[in-house]
């Protein structure tokens, strides 16, 4: 498939720093690159899908948008695709970037010797943790995809080829953006083309 704009969702465990310099290594992309800080309270999901939705549209982002989540903001795939269809703007995929997939399960926060210098972790406490995000009745509404960059969520990945996605593997960070960012823009370009 061939994107208007690639929209990289970071977990709400840290910031867009995650993303490191892997929006300037898809430069063969539009990529727009949400900054949400401000679900710091409850109902946090939708705080974080209302902030995704209002800086997309800023951005002026170009469907069809291939919206790819990171670590906990793969469960907030399926609001944040709802929000953009609402808004009449084509979602054409979804991706899942070594990120946990919709439906029941828990946050589980890094360890600090996890984290590159240069991502800003996000501390949360125990009721951000156990909240269960909102799932949308039609999803998937999209063809999705899944890119492993590590061990860390190797039970996603058999659910994923489960489900019939396309799942490509290139272990060798979580944080894969911010190590190797042209190694990962080379596997998430790879993956979209075939969705």
């Amino acid at each position: 498939m061939t994107p208007g704009t690639l929209v990289l969702l970071h977990s709400p465990l840290t910031t867009a720093s995650a993303w490191g310099s892997l929006p300037a290594a898809l430069g063969a992309y539009d990529v727009v690159v949400p900054e949400v800080t401000d679900d710091d309270r409850p109902p946090y999901a939708g705080r974080y899908v209302a902030r995704a939705a209002l800086e997309i549209t800023a951005a002026g982002a170009r469907p069809p948008l291939v919206l790819v989540a990171h670590g906990d903001a793969g469960p907030l795939l399926p609001p944040i695709g709802a929000a953009q269809r609402a808004a009449h703007r084509l979602v054409g995929g979804y991706v899942f970037l070594d990120a946990r997939l919709p439906g029941p399960g828990t946050s589980r926060p890094y360890r600090e010797e996890e984290v590159p210098v240069g991502v800003t972790v996000r501390q949360r406490g125990g009721d951000f943790l156990g909240e269960e995000p909102p799932m949308a009745q039609d999803w998937p509404d999209a063809p999705c995809g899944y890119l492993a960059t590590s061990d860390r969520y190797q039970d996603q990945v058999r659910q994923a080829r489960m489900r019939g996605w396309e799942v490509r593997e290139s272990l060798f960070s979580h944080f894969s953006a911010v190590i190797d960012p042209g190694a990962t823009a080379e596997a998430l370009t790879a993956l979209i083309s075939a969705l």
